[in-house]
């Protein structure tokens, strides 16, 4: 027997050897659980928590918002028209003189009798005063009074589109003229001059705000 076995206890309880026995607590795997699963849900609460911030920081939550809803409620821009400040003059309210500026025979009574067959009153027909007489580089030049910078002459240059368009103050009458250049090689085709007066006397859409929610 040991001398480390107390006195009276031998059979399975005697103790064996020179050292004392270790006694372990028996280990507590229940806690060791709770805390695995505590610790899960804390870093889930975090994670969630971070998303959240990221959302409202990025503008999420305006947009799952907008769409649960079933309504657009970010600001945007609304094209509405806005009212032309002249009304534009139909082209048989227009008197058009047409002056040959170039050394070609021809183009001004031609070229006369085209606008005639396309709505426009002819007046003057003839060569080109002195002044624009070969002088004229450009397809050609649309003249008229200061008044018809915004009226007659954008119409009268949806059949000429590359003219120069010019103004004289001094300018008494309403009407209009065409100086052929030397760069003049025919008006423009009709379908495209009708286009183009359709597009000229509809107005422009404006940008308009659109509030959010």
């Amino acid at each position: 027997m040991s001398m480390l076995t107390p006195p009276g206890m031998g059979g399975k309880y005697r103790i064996k050897g020179n050292k004392y026995p270790r006694m372990r607590r028996p280990r507590r795997r229940g806690r060791l659980v709770v805390l695995v699963v505590a610790s899960a849900a804390v870093l889930g609460v975090g994670g969630w928590g971070t998303l959240q911030l990221i959302d409202v920081f990025t503008g999420g939550g305006r947009e799952a918002s907008a769409a649960g809803s079933g309504t657009d409620c970010a600001p945007g821009i609304k094209a509405s028209p806005s009212p032309r400040a002249k009304a534009l003059p139909e082209p048989r309210a227009i008197t058009v003189n047409v002056l040959n500026a170039t050394t070609r025979g021809g183009l001004a009574k031609k070229t006369a009798d085209e606008l005639k067959k396309r709505g426009f009153k002819i007046g003057d027909v003839g060569n080109a005063p002195q002044r624009y007489d070969k002088k004229v580089k450009g397809t050609g030049v649309l003249l008229g009074p200061a008044s018809a910078l915004d009226t007659s002459l954008p119409v009268l240059g949806t059949q000429l589109p590359g003219a120069e368009r010019r103004t004289e103050a001094a300018r008494k009458g309403t009407d209009l003229d065409l100086v052929i250049g030397d760069g003049f090689k025919e008006l423009a085709k009709k379908p495209d001059a009708d286009r183009a007066l359709t597009e000229l006397d509809t107005p422009e859409p404006a940008p308009s705000s659109k509030k959010g929610c």
